[in-house]
């Protein structure tokens, strides 16, 4: 067993914090305002959709047994628990205000090109901004518009925020920042912080528990096989801000390096099942491109710097983004209890509605997905109300590869949204397999959707309407698989 301390290590702004008394499911964002009177850091939707609640949150990268870089990334306080920030360092708007009271590049520019006018979300796009002026200096639009997904003004229209996003760098030069300036010796108290400790804090069932390694991991899931597991929290995070759910004892699984690992060999991807949709994207859109600009449609950018691929799967939700793509392409799940692993299609994990193939003990560990094959075609649709950080309605994924005769000869079709899991339509797969790729042949395998899917009616969509457009998702990918020189979709960005 690891060597245990019962307190949380982490840095707030410039001052080591230290705690001891901490509450399983309390969030950041409270103990901030309650315990700290930082007050800058808003409450608008605890949910993780408006944004007016975003800090930065540094931490060091994988680099060996003496950590790595420091990377800033921009994050909800309002459903990031706070012992998920162990071996952090947290910094909120009050910290960007010189010593001599000077307002930040990143506020004058706000206040000089009008980008605020009642104030409740001006915090949150100052710290986005802020967060995207360190790494890109001279940012584009398109880069702005990404940064700012996850942040809502219901004032401004936001074109007086763009133009003040353009403008930061005349009012300074990101090298000189503190937490650039900084850098160096914040990574060196980071590091000192790390103890390969387990932190444990509370008694009973009110636990909260940060393993030292995965193996520790691996060792607590077995001593305590019914604890809720956190990565990062964009899903759990709700279920105590919205559903007043009780969550303890809670495992934090978000800072352990050893499931924060992406690789590839021999045509295949491995990835951790604590990497998150940030941390994937790069890899993800060199490799599986549809898929890096799936990644680009999850949340905001604050969501995709917390949630991870690993969670998204594990939830097991009808509607996550990630399970029909990684299904179409054929992806594994290593599942672990103890010192033991079994692998399986990840389509066979998902039983039923709310219920996995996942043991009591066992934890998602990592992922295999095959790359798409020479000459296969590949493709992903998400369907929203609105384009960016929006919940799906539905989600069609496709892999498709012809025989030299231009027939089938191999199909993966694979939804969210249209059942009480995500699930491949093997009754169109089997009406398109053997037959020639043409739009006949299409629409024929059209027909056979009522046999795979009955979706239901929400909030979200009618299920008349879910038909309607899987099948017509399936017309699309033929579409665009076939040579048509008529663009399906134009970026306004293109349009330009």
């Amino acid at each position: 067993m690891a060597k245990t301390r019962n307190e949380i290590r982490f840095i707030l702004n410039g001052r080591d914090v230290a705690l001891r008394d901490v509450a399983p499911d309390q969030t950041l964002l409270d103990w901030l305002r309650l315990s700290r009177s930082l007050k800058g850091t808003k409450e608008g939707c605890a949910e993780g959709d408006c944004g007016a609640c975003t800090v930065l949150v540094g931490k060091l990268t994988d680099g060996g047994p003496d950590g790595g870089a420091l990377v800033y990334e921009g994050v909800n306080a309002c459903i990031r628990f706070m012992g998920s920030l162990d071996g952090c360092h947290v910094v909120t708007v009050e910290h960007l205000a010189g010593e001599d009271g000077r307002l930040h590049p990143v506020q004058q520019a706000l206040v000089d090109f009008h980008g605020s006018q009642c104030g409740f979300c001006t915090p949150g796009f100052v710290m986005s901004l802020y967060g995207l002026w360190m790494q890109t200096p001279n940012p584009s639009d398109r880069e702005v518009e990404t940064a700012l997904q996850g942040n809502l003004c219901r004032c401004t229209g936001y074109e007086a925020i763009m133009r003040a996003a353009r403008a930061i760098a005349s009012y300074g030069k990101a090298e000189n920042d503190p937490l650039r300036v900084e850098r160096e010796a914040v990574t060196a108290r980071l590091k000192a912080l790390r103890d390969n400790a387990r932190v444990e804090i509370g008694e009973g069932r009110n636990r909260l528990i940060v393993p030292a390694d995965v193996d520790d991991l691996a060792a607590v899931l077995e001593a305590e096989p019914k604890a809720t597991i956190v990565a990062g929290s964009t899903d759990v995070g709700l279920w105590v801000t919205k559903q007043m759910r009780e969550i303890a004892p809670v495992v934090f699984i978000g800072g352990l390096e050893g499931l924060r690992r992406i690789s590839e060999k021999d045509g295949v991807i491995t990835i951790g099942a604590g990497v998150t949709y940030t941390e994937a994207r790069g890899h993800l859109a060199a490799r599986i491109p549809a898929f890096g600009a799936l990644i680009d449609r999850i949340g905001g950018e604050q969501v995709r710097n917390m949630g991870t691929i690993g969670g998204n799967v594990a939830n097991g939700s009808p509607i996550g983004d990630t399970p029909p793509p990684l299904i179409a392409l054929g992806a594994e799940l290593t599942l672990r209890k103890g010192t033991a692993r079994r692998t399986i299609a990840l389509e066979d994990f998902f039983i039923a509605y709310g219920k996995q193939d996942r043991r009591p003990g066992e934890f998602v560990e990592k992922l295999q997905v095959p790359l798409p094959g020479k000459g296969e075609k590949f493709a992903v649709y998400k369907i929203t109300k609105r384009r960016d950080e929006d919940i799906t309605a539905t989600l069609g994924a496709f892999a498709v590869r012809l025989a030299a005769d231009g027939t089938v000869a191999a199909v993966r079709i694979a939804y969210g949204g249209m059942a009480a899991t995500p699930k491949r339509a093997r009754a169109v797969e089997a009406a398109l397999l053997g037959k020639p790729w043409t739009e006949a042949a299409v629409e024929a395998a059209m027909e056979k959707y009522a046999e795979d899917f009955a979706p239901l009616t929400d909030m979200r969509a009618t299920g008349e309407y879910r038909a309607l457009a899987a099948k017509n998702l399936l017309l699309r990918f033929y579409v665009e698989t076939t040579g048509t020189s008529a663009p399906v979709q134009v970026s306004r960005y293109e349009a330009a």
